[in-house]
């Protein structure tokens, strides 16, 4: 197993490069500007810490004005499998009656963006959707969960890179890597 990044990498395909990265978050920037053109301005969350460099990015190519706000809820603190959920940091902003676009790295199985999107319209939000880097090509997402924007779509394998971490490692990389062995 590796622990370390350098063995990590050594041990990884390079799925997409920061310039192929960029494209599709302009690609999904458009259709979300489409889908809030003429309307209220939206509560942009942004899930930490996975989904900071993309919501950073989709944010910048986006033309709707968008209100900030961030939530830190996770399931793997460090590991690389899923646990219990974790809610680091909730949204400030009161959501009651406002329309919510959450920003998150990846789709995976869907247990912490479903706890997410069920947390916010608990909250009163009118309207939630999902925008996310990338979504995971497999059959075991949870029921009830889909992004309504995907920026790419990786293998079923461990990814990491661009905002996603190795052992809380690796965030920084500006491309999107997947583990050839687990």
């Amino acid at each position: 197993m590796h622990r370390d990044l350098a063995s990590a990498l050594a041990d990884s395909e390079l799925l997409f490069d920061r310039a192929a990265i960029a494209a599709a978050i302009t690609a999904i920037a458009e259709a979300i500007d489409a889908e809030y053109e003429g309307g209220e301005r939206p509560v942009f969350l942004s899930v930490m810490h996975g989904g900071l460099l993309f919501a950073g990015q989709l944010a910048l190519q986006m033309k709707t004005d968008l209100e900030f706000d961030y939530l830190h809820a996770t399931r793997y603190r460090g590991a690389l499998t899923g646990s219990g959920l974790a809610w680091l940091h909730r949204p400030a902003t009161p959501l009651r009656g406002r329309r919510v676009l959450i920003a998150d790295d990846i789709l995976d199985e869907g247990h912490t963006l479903k706890a997410v999107k069920h947390w916010c319209e608990d909250e009163g939000a009118l309207d939630v959707r999902i925008a996310v880097l990338a979504v995971k090509d497999h059959d075991r997402r949870v029921e009830g969960i889909e992004a309504d924007w995907v920026a790419l779509e990786v293998p079923d394998r461990y990814v990491y890179g661009f905002g996603m971490d190795f052992h809380e490692q690796g965030r920084n990389l500006p491309g999107l890597y997947a583990l050839n062995t687990p």
